[in-house]
């Protein structure tokens, strides 16, 4: 297992270094002009966007930067925002927990939601009940997040003025009440995707012969349920949780947008617009290291779900 393990951490060396070449090279074939930007409510002459070009190190080839960006990032260090004039990492320190906060509150909010209807759908299968589910699944998988945090919005909104008082705040962070209504609209779209999966690994869990034994030693229905076909189908669930995790920090930019919470997802799309590349390229390496830590969690997690996988 611990070979395993730091050959997997080797492999995320490579892919680390491909996500910051990428983005740094995508970044630099932006239109604009982060110098004039800056100078830009000052009105900034030629003469002055020329010097700050100079201070940045924006003049210089792009070999010489890339080289500059790779050995600076190497050491950890993605250098000051152009804008903010603090160190990057700083900033994306002050920013991570809030999205984290995030995308662990719509996590819990998938896993309630799809394991629940998954499991009823998979037990009341080609019932009423079984169709309620799935169309609850796929209205949550096929609805646009924007779009459903807007409604959602509208409707607290409506609820707090008709009854004069504040059921639930709908915008800002601060308490465990402003992250309930983000983390509903974002883990909902997981719950749809999350819901089939479980109902369709239960049914083919439920058709295989041990099922049928541990009904016919007596077991009750909810040992069989909980303790014989709901461990074994989850490998393919957790298979697929670590991958919805990268989804819920990207949906993480649109959320936070729209209920004007801090997070690094918003972080990111204010330095995309201002071109403030350390910011970007700080953020997205954070990003993508985050996202391929957790894949790393869920794989060696098969071994606890299932004793029979081993690492070699």
């Amino acid at each position: 297992m611990l070979r395993y393990i730091q050959r997997r951490l080797l492999i995320m060396i490579p892919v680390l270094w491909g996500v910051v070449t990428l983005v740094f090279f995508l970044m630099y074939m932006l239109p604009g002009d982060p110098a004039a930007t800056i100078l830009a409510q000052s009105g900034g002459k030629a003469e002055a966007i020329e010097k700050l070009r100079e201070q940045l190190g924006l003049n210089d080839p792009l070999p010489v930067q890339y080289v500059r960006f790779l050995s600076n990032a190497v050491r950890g260090d993605f250098g000051n925002s152009i804008f903010l004039r603090q160190p990057v990492m700083q900033i994306i320190a002050e920013n991570l927990p809030a999205t984290i906060e995030l995308a662990i509150g719509a996590l819990v909010v998938a896993l309630a939601i799809g394991f629940s209807m998954g499991i009823l759908a998979a037990l009341k299968c080609n019932t009423w009940v079984d169709r309620l589910c799935m169309l609850t699944a796929i209205a949550g998988v096929s609805m646009p997040n924007f779009w459903l945090a807007l409604l959602i919005m509208y409707l607290i909104s409506a609820i707090n003025t008709y009854y004069g008082v504040l059921i639930l705040p709908i915008t800002g962070q601060g308490g465990i009440q402003h992250l309930i209504v983000p983390s509903i609209v974002l883990g909902f779209a997981v719950s749809g995707s999350l819901a089939r999966l479980v109902r369709s690994s239960m049914l083919e869990v439920l058709r295989q012969e041990y099922i049928t034994t541990a009904r016919a030693k007596g077991l009750s229905r909810r040992v069989v349920i909980l303790r014989h076909a709901l461990r074994n189908a989850l490998i393919p669930v957790v298979t697929m949780l670590g991958l919805q995790f990268g989804y819920l920090l990207g949906g993480t930019v649109i959320i936070e947008t729209v209920f004007s919470r801090r997070g690094l997802g918003r972080t990111i799309v204010d330095a995309i617009v201002w071109k403030d590349l350390p910011v970007v390229q700080g953020a997205v390496f954070v990003t993508a290291t985050t996202y391929m830590l957790v894949n790393l969690l869920v794989d060696i997690s098969y071994a606890v779900i299932d004793p029979r996988i081993r690492y070699s």
